[in-house]
C-alpha cells in the first residue's frame, strides 16, 4: 500500500514513518492489489493528545478511521485495529453488495468470528413534523433535547437541514436540496 503521510503541527520523523508503514502493512492482506491503493495519513497534535487519521479511498467505498492518544505509537496501533475491525465486521455486507463485480479491490477470503459480526437493523422509526426555523433555533432545540443531531426545515437556506454536533463540540450543517 502506498502511503501519503502528512503532519499538522508536527514533523514526521523517520521512526514515525517506519512505524506507520509497518502497522498499516497489516491491512494489505485485505486488498487484492495493495500496491494500487493509497492510504492518506494525517497526524495532528491537539494539546496533550496525538491524533492520527487514516483514509483509504477505493473505487467503490472509502475506509476511514481516527484515533487519539497521548502516545502517537499507541494511537497508530488503535487506528490500525479500528480499520481492521471495520473490514472484518462488514465483510458479509461488502461481499453481498459487490459479489458480481471485479472492481471491489478487497480480498474477502478470510474467516470472521461470529462475535465480530453485528446485525445492523433499524429498531425504531420516527416521523417528525418539521417546523421552519433558523440555525440558531435548531441549535437551541438540539441542546434542549440533548441530541447530537437535529433535522429541521431551514428558513435561511430554504431546504431541509441536518444539524450535527462535532467531536470538538462545535456544530456542522448538512443541507438537503
Amino acid at each position: 500500500m502506498e502511503l501519503n503521510i502528512r503532519g499538522n503541527k508536527v514533523t514526521i520523523t523517520k521512526a514515525m514513518k517506519s512505524q506507520i508503514e509497518e502497522k498499516l502493512s497489516r491491512i494489505d492482506k485485505y486488498f487484492e492489489n495493495p500496491e494500487s491503493i493509497t492510504a492518506y495519513v494525517n497526524i495532528k497534535v491537539d494539546k496533550l493528545s496525538q491524533i492520527i487519521e487514516v483514509t483509504i479511498p477505493t473505487k467503490k467505498f472509502t475506509l476511514r478511521a481516527e484515533e487519539s492518544h497521548e502516545d502517537l505509537y499507541s494511537a497508530i496501533d488503535l487506528v490500525v485495529d479500528k480499520l481492521e475491525r471495520q473490514i472484518r465486521k462488514n465483510k458479509t455486507r461488502l461481499n453481498d453488495k459487490y459479489k458480481n463485480l471485479d472492481v471491489l479491490e478487497l480480498n474477502l477470503n478470510f474467516d470472521v468470528n461470529e462475535d465480530e459480526v453485528e446485525d445492523k437493523k433499524i429498531v425504531k422509526r420516527k416521523n417528525i413534523e418539521m417546523k421552519p426555523m433558523d440555525e440558531d433555533e435548531a441549535i437551541l432545540q438540539a441542546e434542549l433535547l440533548g441530541h447530537d443531531f437535529f433535522v429541521f426545515k431551514n428558513v435561511d437556506e430554504e431546504c431541509v437541514s441536518v444539524l450535527y454536533k462535532r467531536k470538538d463540540s462545535s456544530y456542522g450543517i448538512i443541507n438537503v436540496k
